[in-house]
């Protein structure tokens, strides 16, 4: 049976502005009936890195936070640390840099609270029925929640084709040892010329993986358990990722690590995605390149993969905008993802979902008609 997915374009008017809008559109998809009273609402999203502007406008952020607290929930904005030793790398940091990036209490009405804790390793390993993996490292604070409302910035990715709903879940709710497993399926190395011997790493590591030569740190691959504490902990950048995963098993593991994200949350769930400044790669860059296309407009559904599928098709059958990073498929049907990414076959992550029972790639798109005397 098709997937409800619900459309809403971005015109407006005096009568009914975009927040209007998007308040209609939550109860649409049923936002009244997912929320109970004193329900802990974990609101998912992407704080944006420093220097980035494209994530979703913290404004919308708050019409969501005010429709869930109408509701009788109790929401809290949510992200993980990063795999990666950047500006979001710990929660401090992280925390900070989505503060910054808007998404203070004064402007969002909510607070901010990591799902995996200060440096990451906040998270449970819970059974999933993938065809890859049996079990993945969650976030505690994203299996504690009563709801999971992922909020999406819809756009293309170097990696995986595109980021959305699927990614904000797999991905976005992942301790650091679960973005590891996802990525790569060895050990972390050191770089032998960074470190300065410094012991830090040796200090963080709890599985006694990680011994010193004469001239830098070493990792034993066989003690080694990929919790990734050490590639955080070392000021250096020494210890680093051996992104060794093709992008098809990423994507398949990704979609994996989502269905164990929303495990013991059936009826409880909700995912919207923004497809506004449809941006050529990831938002944890420091900077956000021109969008490839116009901007289209909100959609939100209960199934996360027809949500993606119908992002994805209303991206390629949009007119690509010249002078951007997108080489091909400009035309109204052309692949989009494919001409800024060619070597990425990005249907791997929608197929896979629906094959583990993640969502349904087939979908009614219903558009949000316009109030009357909208102008």
């Amino acid at each position: 049976m098709p997937a409800q997915v619900w459309f809403a374009d971005l015109r407006s008017g005096s009568r009914e502005n975009m927040f209007d809008k998007l308040r209609r559109l939550l109860a649409s998809t049923g936002l009244q009936q997912i929320v109970a009273p004193g329900d802990l609402a974990a609101v998912k999203l992407h704080f944006g890195e420093k220097g980035g502007h494209a994530y979703v406008r913290p404004v919308f952020i708050r019409e969501i936070v005010v429709q869930i607290k109408q509701a009788g929930g109790k929401p809290f904005l949510t992200d993980s640390n990063t795999l990666y030793p950047g500006q979001r790398k710990e929660a401090v940091s992280a925390l900070s840099c989505g503060i910054q990036n808007g998404f203070a209490y004064a402007v969002v009405d909510a607070p901010l609270i990591m799902s995996d804790g200060l440096r990451g390793s906040s998270s449970k390993r819970v059974p999933v029925a993938g065809k890859i993996l049996s079990s993945a490292d969650i976030g505690l604070e994203i299996l504690e929640a009563d709801i999971l409302i992922a909020v999406s910035h819809f756009k293309c990715h170097e990696l995986t084709g595109f980021g959305g709903a699927i990614k904000n879940l797999g991905m976005g709710c992942s301790s650091r040892e679960g973005k590891l497993e996802q990525h790569s399926s060895v050990a972390p190395k050191v770089a032998e010329d960074f470190c300065n011997l410094c012991h830090a790493c040796l200090q963080a590591c709890a599985h006694d993986a990680i011994s010193f030569m004469e001239a830098s740190a070493q990792i034993d691959p066989d003690r080694c358990v990929g919790c990734s504490r050490c590639i955080t902990i070392c000021q250096q950048q020494a210890i680093q990722i051996q992104w060794n995963e093709a992008a098809d098993n990423v994507m398949r593991k990704m979609a994996e690590y989502a269905l164990a994200a929303v495990s013991g949350k059936k009826g409880k769930q909700l995912y919207v995605n923004f497809i506004t400044q449809v941006s050529p790669s990831c938002d944890c860059y420091g900077h956000s390149d021109a969008a490839i296309v116009p901007d289209i407009g909100i959609l939100a559904s209960t199934d996360p993969v027809a949500l993606d599928q119908a992002c994805a098709d209303l991206v390629n059958q949009a007119q690509g905008l010249p002078g951007t990073a997108l080489e091909s498929g400009h035309e109204p049907g052309g692949d989009k993802f494919r001409g800024v990414h060619p070597a990425i076959n990005w249907e791997v992550t929608l197929g896979h979902g629906e094959k583990i029972g993640l969502g349904n790639r087939e979908y009614v798109l219903n558009n949000l008609e316009p109030e009357k005397d909208r102008w």
